[in-house]
């Protein structure tokens, strides 16, 4: 059975810090790539930023470039998103995603998400 399990969300104030993490099995995790997604109310879903675990290429929005940072253990077959200096935009539901691969289209698998608030 595939699985992709988000953790790490929470509640945190501007300025603060979370790191999330996607626990993926059933699948081969060197053969995809990974992808985080976000959710706001009244948003459209933002793709947030992607590791290839076959080519390690990763890829940021505009909007948390220089902030978050995205990193694979293939060990553990767990990705994290490290996210430095939040602020009350990045509040919304954060999903993680397997596509085949490389960071491309909607993702093959999804995980339930994981609520991220930044407090102004």
């Amino acid at each position: 059975e595939v699985q992709l399990v988000e953790s790490g969300g929470g509640l945190v104030q501007a300025g603060g810090s979370l790191r999330l993490s996607c626990a993926a099995s059933g699948f081969t995790f060197d053969d995809y790539a990974i992808g985080w997604f976000r959710e706001a109310p009244g948003k459209e879903r933002e793709a947030v930023s992607c590791i290839s675990n076959v080519d390690g290429a990763t890829y940021y929005s505009n909007s948390v470039k220089g902030r978050f940072t995205i990193s694979s253990d293939n060990a553990k077959n767990t990705v994290y998103l490290q996210m430095n200096n939040l602020k009350p935009e990045d509040t919304a539901v954060y999903y993680c995603a397997a596509a085949y691969h490389y960071c491309a289209g909607e993702g093959d698998y999804w995980g339930q998400g994981t609520q991220v608030t930044v407090s102004s």
